[in-house]
Formats: C-alpha cells, structure tokens, sequence
C-alpha cells in the first residue's frame, strides 16, 4: 500500500518473491525461466543469499561474443554449455526495502540498470525495475488547467 504521507520506499513498489535461480543451471534453463515469467533479468542465488544477476543482455552476449561458435545452430547448442555463473554479474549492487525510491531512481539511471535487487539481513526479499518506477510515474494526475 501506498503512503500519502511518507516519502516512497523501494518496499512500496518492489516485487517480493522474484524469479531466481541457482548458479549452475543451464543458460538454456535461465533464458526458459526469463522467457515463462516476462522478465529481463533474473537473481542467482545461493540458498536465500544473493550471489548474482543474469540479465538478456549478458546472455546475448554469452552467446554472440565473437570468442564462441560460428554457426547460429551452433550458438544455441551454447545454451546447454554455459552455466548462470558464466555469465552472471557476481555481488550486484542491491537496495534495501527501506531506501527510498528517488535513490533507486538515481542508481538505475547512474550505471543504466534494468533493475536492482533488494536485499535485507543479507537476504534476497525482491527486486525493484524501471517499469515498477515508471509504473509508479504513470499513476500521477495531470496537473489542473
């Protein structure tokens, strides 16, 4: 719920429970999890610690880089070989669920982040993203004339 009369915090608009997973499955098996849950990124943990971020980009990159397959099938078949470790973001930055959201505004648009994890006691509790800002943006009344 929203409060009128406190600033925002990144607890009023992260998603709790988000997508994860562990660090050795597939990028195949990370791709299918993306893909089923709409999502660009996903959380690599360990247990309830955050260990990693794997987002679309660092997979196209994984995938794509020139040091990899030449032929498309190929690069598919990359899939089953890769693990989220590979090419995960090992500690990303994080937020708590108390930070308030025009700080999370300022780190996403500082390093150009879709997303950050949220982090409490050293355990994953969501993720904050653009979306959920802009979201949040949307809800604003147009100004009277």
């Amino acid at each position: 719920m929203l409060r009128r009369d406190a600033m925002l915090t990144t607890n009023d608009l992260m998603t709790i429970d988000p997508e994860t997973v562990t660090q050795d499955v597939s990028l195949r098996e990370v791709v299918t999890a993306m893909n089923r849950a709409n999502i660009r990124q996903i959380l690599v943990v360990e247990g309830k610690k955050l260990v990693g971020i794997v987002t679309d980009r660092d997979v196209r990159l994984a995938v794509n880089s020139p040091l990899t397959a030449e032929e498309p099938l190929e690069r598919l078949e990359l899939l089953n070989e890769f693990t989220a470790k590979d090419c995960m973001t090992p500690n990303p930055r994080s937020v708590t669920p108390e930070t308030p959201i025009h700080k999370v505004a300022e780190l996403l648009s500082m390093y150009k982040f879709g997303a950050l994890p949220v982090v409490k006691d050293d355990e994953l509790v969501g993720i904050i993203t653009v979306t959920d800002l802009l979201n949040q943006m949307a809800l604003i009344p147009e100004p009277e004339k």
